[in-house]
């Protein structure tokens, strides 16, 4: 990299980027400058791409940083390199992140957060997961949102159910249970309803279904309906606007009683990433199809 100026010129790729005002806080409180994020989304390009190339990816942008104004984009902004691949979806030119370079590129407008589609592109009605989204109540801790995903995950081993897991990046946990992308999205919905509505009464003085925040008695949500088309949610390996610089980060069933969302942060997930590996990436692989077409043959006949 060299300086000139207040710009770097960075080059991956056969791509040249600038990087205006370098040393940019992004997140004040974690101390990570614009360079160290794109240093560090550097690194995590060949991770993160897996799960968001191929889909509609929509920014949360903070060009000031995380404690000043935001706003989303979906439609690919002005000025954006013709080398910057997009889809068109819903008459919107979503931007495609399918490059190390795109990626970076997107750091330096700051996109400091990454939500992607359910779906890749090439199958517009077709989820690749059923994902369940567990979010606390303000008054609640992370560890009740642990227990509830631990004894979800007890569900799941008995019924057969390859489940994966990761923090939201925030409060709560997502819980993806991969299919091949074998449903279509009202099928998807039916399976993630039954499955909300079975927890909700399973555990029904923890868990509830209810949209309205004010009508959820400190209960932790279960929401199920996220998943939808047109819909996202942050991808793995993406950080969040919060004070920590936390990423959203796959974890292994086991480490649910021991870890904490802001416990992975821009500063130290390549080393988590080193001692580990990627723990998510079987999901990409995993086909739990024929378990859940048992249970969808189980919920037609109890129609």
């Amino acid at each position: 990299m060299a300086a000139v100026t207040d710009i770097i010129k960075v080059e991956i790729e056969d791509e040249v980027i600038d990087v205006k005002n370098p040393d940019k806080l992004f997140w004040p409180e974690a101390g990570v400058t614009k360079l160290e994020f794109v240093k560090t989304m550097t690194r995590l390009a060949p991770f993160l791409i897996k799960y968001s190339k191929n889909r509609m990816l929509t920014s949360i942008r903070y060009p000031h940083g995380i404690n000043d104004k935001s706003f989303f984009q979906k439609e690919k902004p002005q000025g954006t390199p013709e080398w910057v691949e997009t889809v068109e979806f819903n008459q919107k030119n979503y931007i495609n992140l399918n490059s190390a370079a795109t990626l970076v590129w997107l750091c330096t407008q700051a996109a400091l957060e990454l939500h992607t589609s359910f779906n890749v592109y090439e199958k517009p009605n077709h989820p690749s997961s059923l994902v369940f989204d567990l979010d606390p109540d303000d008054d609640l801790h992370f560890e009740d949102v642990a227990e509830l995903a631990d004894r979800i995950h007890e569900t799941l081993e008995a019924l057969g159910i390859k489940g994966f897991i990761k923090t939201s990046g925030a409060t709560g946990l997502q819980i993806f249970v991969p299919t091949a992308a074998k449903f279509d999205y009202d099928t998807a919905r039916s399976l993630n309803e039954f499955f909300a509505q079975y927890f909700s009464e399973k555990f029904k003085s923890t868990v509830t279904i209810e949209r309205m925040k004010k009508k959820r008695d400190g209960k932790i949500y279960f929401d199920w309906q996220q998943m939808w088309t047109g819909k996202s949610m942050i991808t793995v390996y993406s950080p969040r606007a919060v004070k920590s610089a936390a990423v959203s980060t796959p974890i292994e069933w086991s480490e649910l009683n021991s870890i904490r969302p802001e416990m992975f942060t821009l500063k130290n997930i390549i080393n988590r990433l080193e001692q580990k590996g990627d723990i998510f990436e079987p999901s990409l692989k995993c086909d739990n199809s024929p378990q859940l077409y048992e249970i969808l043959k189980q919920i037609e006949t109890a129609r």
